[in-house]
């Protein structure tokens, strides 16, 4: 994505949190934790999970006390350097089938009555009670009173200068529709919708749009345009096996690869920048950091943005239930990346061997007076570092090498060591 300022901005963080799908839908971090990812881990973006449920409990009826809470702690993004990404969660509809997202209201009764859960949870998806309410949701007013929310949102939130933008839906199921046509037909003019309702109040605000989950399981999404500018392709990125609770396969890092590659290209197809809004393991299973550096290596190969699922205390947390940092994932995901660029990133790479970094980028001499920002998480080389960018000028400040001017040539390669 491009910053106000031109430079490219490549978004790397954590969802805050997974704690927040259910009620009381404000988990019980503290100011010291979001400074703690911007400080400690330096990153410089969450996506903030938020729930219709929590939005509008009651139909008709905004929760303006939660919504306050989630004001305070945009002030907290601010305060410690961070921007943030409103996400619209959901997971199996919503709160009638004992999960999260949607309202209770939001669908008919019946349907929940003659729902039986089933594992693993995601299929879920394809239990005729939830395709129902899913089908009900894009061709009743229950599509309009969602867009309301979101504008209702908007209104309380675009004040704070931490909010940069909206991930409309998480994981948006299909239903009965076909899939193959629900994206073009439902799912990007629901995004388009919610655009115009936000944007009448916070007209900057990015679309960060998801794909249909069936990209989750491997169906290329048949997203060709976005009928919105301004706007960023936002899918998720997780191994199959690791997903099933076998731990990481390492045979599997060239699927990982392949698919940062098709995601790429389905960005590009799309005109928009690409930005992986989840990925994550289980510290505790087997090849968490052959699994994560899989996923850094793609998501770098594509000079995109990650965003790590997540950081709490849950399975998938950087963190234990006492707030502890899990050694090893923490150890895998916190690297360095370019923050901004002055001109065209082509990719990031980290040897956590050597500690050594990588960027190459096309330098906009243009932009000369706006460096290129390269973040280093303040817990590495702790010893120092040098840096070799063939005659660029440089210098370090806390968490980052600031590139003042780029070397000469129409590539620029910066590596620190």
């Amino acid at each position: 994505m491009h910053a106000p300022d031109g430079r490219v901005a490549i978004l790397r963080g954590v969802n805050v949190s997974g704690n927040q799908k259910n009620a009381p839908y404000i988990d019980n971090k503290s100011f010291a934790d979001y400074a703690r990812i911007h400080d400690d881990w330096g990153f410089d973006a969450i996506r903030f999970v938020m729930t219709w449920a929590a939005i509008e409990p009651v139909q008709g009826q905004y929760d303006d006390v939660y919504l306050q809470q989630v004001a305070d702690r945009m002030e907290w993004a601010r305060q410690a350097g961070l921007v943030v990404i409103l996400d619209m969660h959901e997971d199996i509809y919503g709160e009638g089938f004992g999960y999260d997202g949607a309202p209770a209201w939001a669908c008919d009764a019946s349907n929940y009555a003659a729902y039986v859960d089933m594992e693993p949870w995601y299929i879920n998806t394809l239990d005729p009670p939830v395709e129902a309410c899913v089908d009900a949701f894009y061709t009743t007013d229950t599509r309009a009173q969602f867009i309301a929310a979101w504008q209702h949102v908007a209104e309380k939130l675009a004040a704070s200068p931490a909010v940069i933008g909206i991930d409309p839906l998480n994981e948006p199921s299909w239903g009965t529709y076909p899939v193959f046509n629900f994206e073009r037909d439902r799912l990007v003019p629901l995004y388009a919708d919610v655009a115009s309702a936000v944007r009448s109040v916070a007209p900057s605000w990015i679309i960060f749009a998801e794909p249909s989950s069936s990209r989750n399981v491997g169906l290329e999404s048949e997203i060709t345009s976005l009928s919105f500018d301004n706007a960023m392709y936002a899918p998720h990125s997780y191994d199959s096996g690791a997903e099933s609770g076998s731990g990481f396969d390492p045979t599997h890092r060239q699927n990982i690869l392949d698919n940062g590659a098709v995601l790429a290209q389905e960005a590009k197809t799309m005109h928009a920048g690409l930005w992986i809004g989840e990925y994550g393991g289980v510290a505790d299973e087997g090849g968490i950091t052959d699994y994560m550096s899989a996923e850094y290596d793609a998501a770098g190969a594509a000079a995109a943005g990650t965003m790590y699922w997540a950081d709490d205390g849950g399975l998938y947390g950087l963190v234990d239930a006492d707030g502890n940092e899990k050694s090893e994932l923490v150890a895998a995901v916190v690297r360095p990346y370019p923050a901004f660029v002055a001109g065209t990133p082509s990719s990031y790479t980290f040897d956590p061997t050597t500690q050594t970094f990588t960027l190459t980028y096309a330098p906009d001499r243009t932009m000369s007076a706006q460096p290129t920002v390269i973040a280093i998480p303040p817990r590495l080389y702790a010893g120092g570092y040098s840096v070799d960018c063939g005659g660029c000028t440089s210098h370090a400040e806390t968490g980052a090498l600031v590139i003042d001017t780029p070397p000469p040539g129409e590539s620029a390669t910066i590596t620190i060591h």
